[in-house]
């Protein structure tokens, strides 16, 4: 929403149980929803929308689900994903969200410490986690699948579940909507977690609504033309949020086709106005970007055309001598901006750091990706940037509501309505605790004179040498990704006597530099070992290095024969990295890089 204009109206609603049954009755034929099928686009609206969420919810109701009862929900993002949230919460119910990418150990966790009583699955293969965990079950009733075809077992189907939900009973519905309040749990949100077991936060009705009428104040959608671009996971809070706030506002959201390596097709066919994503989709991006562009453009779009968009930004005229300067490159900050559909207002980047030249060089083609801030115990999101009020480097300043101060070690805190209360069967003292009020974030960060926070490391990410120097990794990590060659960098150096780096090649770009090398095997794990290049690498970690004091600078480095992936453990569904997994997991890697 641009600076000025007024907040798209709100449905009202007092809590998330009557969300959707709101949203219906007050957008009612505006679309609500895209997605696709076979290939096309098609289209659902508010009120269509409301009508399938009460069938799913008085079918729930007929099988027997009592209020306060948790519901698990294994799927990717898709349309269903969102039915059944909207129906669990209408019904009385908890949703539990379990990522679709999880093993069938790491799902009977969450399903069984949640006691979930139904577990919605997608289809046969999430089926199969459940099915292969579910004698040490005890709590679940029964298994509902959305796309009943191959081997389900006896789950029931989705459609099974609305056939039974009578319509002619919504007043039940109605009555068991209207009996949850503000202080009544809304979902267990379970923390993906780069150490130990998953702990499940507890989130309310009144800490979800709390939220929703922050980033409302702040007027991220609006209606009519307004289309949110969804494909992230909905299991993550940042996904969850994003859906909640579109359905508050009347905004649509456009749903991926459940291909990842299709997104940037995608958003040109849908032309989303915007873009809720993690960092590693901008760098991508802007590495597609800089291939189009020399060196020199690219500096010249990040400061020249930053500074173009400050000023358009604020209100205030742009000099002639200033557009005539990036009169040439105006085109290529064109094609950039059609990676993105060519109609984005906005995009926002959670869950993990961004280099802020990224953002810059964003900035300058038009394009805001602005940094925010949160966590899953703060309902999401804490503090954010608005277009017209954003410092890079920075996530923005604390939400309407939300009160921020560091503690004497440096450690952010944070006081708001939007503070969860704990989480479940886990009295958990260490990273947040609420003491006081006060959230302990375990991040490490700065407020200014202006109001903006920065966060500037993990308390737990610290790397303290043998020499007693404290290292945030993320910095220069940061910088190696942003090289086109590098897809993950890991720094590790805790009690050792100097950093060194673990590295991973970013397989769609080394590729066909070696074969323009001449090259002839271009498997990773040759390539891994190929002296041309660790030259290539080593001469951009010596870039990344001199912007840095020599004690803080990576020395050595070993270069993975893989990437980091999800699947085998190394990285969370937000594509954050697990450090202490890849600490112990490639410990010899590390161990030889100190002995030669």
């Amino acid at each position: 929403m641009e600076a000025g204009t007024t907040p798209a109206r709100s449905t009202g609603s007092t809590t998330i149980a009557d969300l959707g049954a709101r949203a219906a009755e007050t957008f009612g034929d505006q679309v609500a929803i895209k997605h696709k099928v076979d290939g096309a686009w098609l289209d659902v609206t508010f009120g269509q929308m409301g009508e399938i969420v009460d069938e799913i919810g008085l079918g729930l109701i007929a099988l027997g689900l009592q209020p306060g009862e948790r519901v698990s929900i294994l799927c990717n993002t898709r349309p269903e994903w969102t039915y059944a949230d909207f129906a669990i919460s209408s019904a009385g119910g908890v949703v539990v969200p379990i990522y679709p990418t999880n093993s069938a150990e790491e799902c009977e966790w969450v399903a069984g410490n949640s006691e979930s009583v139904f577990v919605v699955c997608e289809d046969a293969e999430q089926v199969a986690k459940i099915t292969a965990v579910r004698e040490r079950l005890p709590q679940l009733r029964k298994v509902v699948v959305i796309d009943p075809s191959g081997d389900v077992g006896d789950a029931i189907s989705l459609d099974d579940v609305r056939s039974r939900g009578n319509r002619r009973n919504v007043a039940t519905l109605r009555d068991r909507t209207a009996a949850v309040g503000p202080e009544d749990p809304f979902t267990f949100i379970y923390t993906s977690g780069t150490t130990g077991p998953p702990k499940g936060c507890v989130l309310t009705h009144g800490n979800y609504r709390s939220v929703l009428d922050m980033v409302g104040r702040k007027g991220l959608f609006g209606e009519g033309e307004d289309l949110v671009y969804l494909f992230l996971p909905l299991a993550h809070a940042f996904a969850l949020l994003i859906q909640l706030a579109a359905v508050d506002r009347g905004t649509a959201i456009a749903y991926y086709g459940g291909d990842t390596k299709a997104i940037v097709g995608e958003l040109m066919e849908v032309k989303p106005t915007y873009l809720p994503s993690v960092p590693r989709i901008f760098e991508k991006l802007y590495t597609l970007a800089g291939q189009q562009l020399t060196p020199e453009e690219l500096e010249t779009i990040r400061t020249v055309g930053g500074a173009i968009k400050d000023l358009e930004v604020q209100g205030e005229p742009v000099p002639d001598a200033l557009r005539e300067q990036f009169a040439e490159l105006q085109p290529k900050g064109d094609f950039v901006k059609g990676l993105f559909g060519g109609r984005l207002r906005e995009a926002v980047t959670g869950a993990a750091p961004i280099a802020k030249e990224i953002l810059e060089f964003f900035w300058g083609c038009g394009i805001p990706v602005l940094e925010g801030y949160g966590m899953t115990e703060t309902s999401t999101v804490a503090t954010s940037s608005r277009p017209e009020d954003h410092k890079f480097g920075t996530v923005g300043k604390p939400l309407p509501g939300v009160e921020v101060k560091i503690a004497e070690d440096g450690e952010l805190l944070l006081r708001g309505a939007n503070i969860f209360g704990g989480y479940y069967k886990n009295d958990d003292a260490s990273f947040g605790a609420v003491e006081d009020g006060w959230l302990h974030t375990g991040d490490l960060g700065s407020v200014d004179d202006e109001g903006y926070v920065s966060i500037t490391g993990r308390k737990k990410d610290i790397i303290i040498t043998a020499g007693g120097k404290n290292l945030t990794p993320a910095n220069l990590e940061n910088d190696l990704k942003q090289t086109r060659w590098v897809s993950q960098a890991v720094m590790h150096g805790d009690r050792r006597p100097y950093p060194v780096m673990l590295i991973t090649l970013d397989e769609e770009e080394i590729v066909p530099w070696a074969q323009g090398q001449g090259i002839e095997d271009t498997a990773t794990p040759a390539l891994a070992q190929n002296a041309a290049v660790r030259a290539l690498i080593q001469a951009e970690l010596d870039k990344a290095n001199a912007k840095y004091a020599q004690v803080e600078q990576v020395k050595r480095f070993a270069i993975l024969d893989h990437d980091l992936s999800q699947e085998t453990g190394e990285l969370t569904p937000t594509l954050k990295v697990k450090r202490n997994v890849v600490n112990e997991k490639f410990a010899p890697i590390f161990d030889a890089l100190y002995e030669r």
